[in-house]
């Protein structure tokens, strides 16, 4: 028992204190905070750089017949384009995640799902941002409103199936880290689906 408490102990790490903290850039999309953190056994003092803002949501949209909804759009931290799954910032007073992928679901594409369910919830980079971002899978989807760009976005878009998306992900043809992992926690349900088509 002592050697696994022992065993056990040794993966544990510290909390850092923090002793104060400034916001250094405000935009529409985050902050830029810096903090003076001190580690509480060791005593030594570092600045660090944290990017806090509201959580993001990727959905995951599936038709009637298996194929995906794929958005494409210029991305200006790349300077190309990139193809990748709807998505986008939570807006202030959106409790559920569910329903604001949803809302950017039918206001980038014009795709509405009554079948909507969240996958995980994961944090796109522990290091520096607080946030998290939501995975949504959107079921039996289907084209019924009229697409609302915001006055930034210019987008295409293209059905593919299923199978040949991830075949995308795998090409580096989809390198959005975020949609690649929608689709890793959907990978089971794929395998589902496979073996009832080779059932059938």
């Amino acid at each position: 028992m002592a050697e696994l408490e022992k065993k056990s102990s040794e993966h544990e790490v510290h909390h850092w204190e923090t002793l104060s903290e400034s916001s250094l850039v405000e935009t529409p999309i985050f902050s830029l905070k810096s903090k003076r953190c001190r580690h509480p056994k060791r005593g030594s003092e570092g600045d660090f750089y944290v990017i806090e803002s509201n959580d993001w949501v990727n959905v995951l949209p599936i038709t009637v017949d298996h194929q995906v909804i794929l958005v494409n759009q210029y991305r200006f931290g790349v300077e190309c384009e990139s193809w990748e799954l709807p998505g986008g910032v939570i807006d202030d007073g959106e409790n559920d995640p569910v329903e604001a992928g949803l809302r950017e679901l039918r206001e980038e594409t014009g795709y509405t799902s009554k079948s909507a369910e969240l996958m995980q919830s994961i944090r796109p980079n522990p290091a520096i941002q607080n946030n998290f971002c939501h995975l949504v899978v959107a079921r039996n989807c289907v084209l019924s409103e009229q697409i609302k760009w915001d006055e930034h976005e210019e987008i295409s878009m293209k059905l593919v199936p299923i199978e040949e998306v991830f075949e995308m992900a795998f090409r580096g043809e989809i390198f959005h880290s975020l949609s690649v992992t929608a689709l890793f926690f959907y990978y089971p349900e794929l395998q589902k689906l496979k073996a009832r088509r080779r059932e059938g």
